[in-house]
């Protein structure tokens, strides 16, 4: 059994590659707004039933997945920096690493100008309902660079909380910027080969 958390900033495309590796495995997909687009139809982004339910039923579905053996791959947002990440996204992983399945963290990094254009793509607002009021959805994505969302080497952050979970496990760096989902899925498939011979 495996898990693979595709993470990065938003806009890097978690989602879209994510996509792209299911196709070619016999992995499942669990993306970020599969949850959080039902939610808004109710309650607002980050309040706090929203913000709850969320981390609830984020959890409950790895919690089922993990237990009927279902190889996952999981997308996430999460600040480096930031020790309520790591603990929550522990939490996310534990039912599979209680099991001693492998985790493999896959890292998709792209620089801001890409990541305002793929904000844009038709694919992406066709799946994401709540990022289609495109001055919100820009200035979303300009915000979230206040957090270390990159273990780039030349940012010289050795000390980050997520480094710690990072170092658990087996990691990938992928920078997304001139390569296409479709390219950067066969990157990402390629290196999980080589995870699934070291087993």
């Amino acid at each position: 059994m495996h898990l693979v958390v595709i993470f990065g900033p938003p806009a890097v495309g978690k989602m879209t590659i994510g996509r792209g590796v299911v196709e070619r495995t016999g992995f499942r997909l669990l993306h970020n707004h599969a949850l959080i687009e039902p939610l808004l139809e109710v309650f607002d982004y980050g309040t706090p039933p929203f913000d709850r339910l969320l981390r609830e039923m984020r959890q409950r579905v790895v919690e089922e997945a993990a237990a009927s053996g279902t190889d996952l791959v999981l997308t996430y947002v999460w600040g480096l920096e930031l020790e309520e990440d790591v603990e929550e996204l522990s939490l996310q992983i534990a039912p599979y690493v209680d099991r001693g399945a492998v985790v493999s963290f896959v890292e998709l990094a792209a620089d801001l100008q890409t990541r305002l254009e793929r904000n844009r793509t038709e694919h992406r607002l066709a799946e994401k309902r709540s990022k289609r009021d495109l001055d919100w959805s820009d200035g979303n994505v300009r915000e979230m660079e206040r957090h270390v969302m990159s273990t780039d080497p030349e940012a010289g952050r050795d000390d980050l909380p997520g480094r710690r979970l990072l170092g658990q496990h087996r990691h990938f760096r992928l920078d997304t910027s001139r390569l296409g989902p479709e390219q950067s899925a066969d990157r990402i498939v390629e290196w999980l080969k080589g995870v699934a011979v070291d087993e």
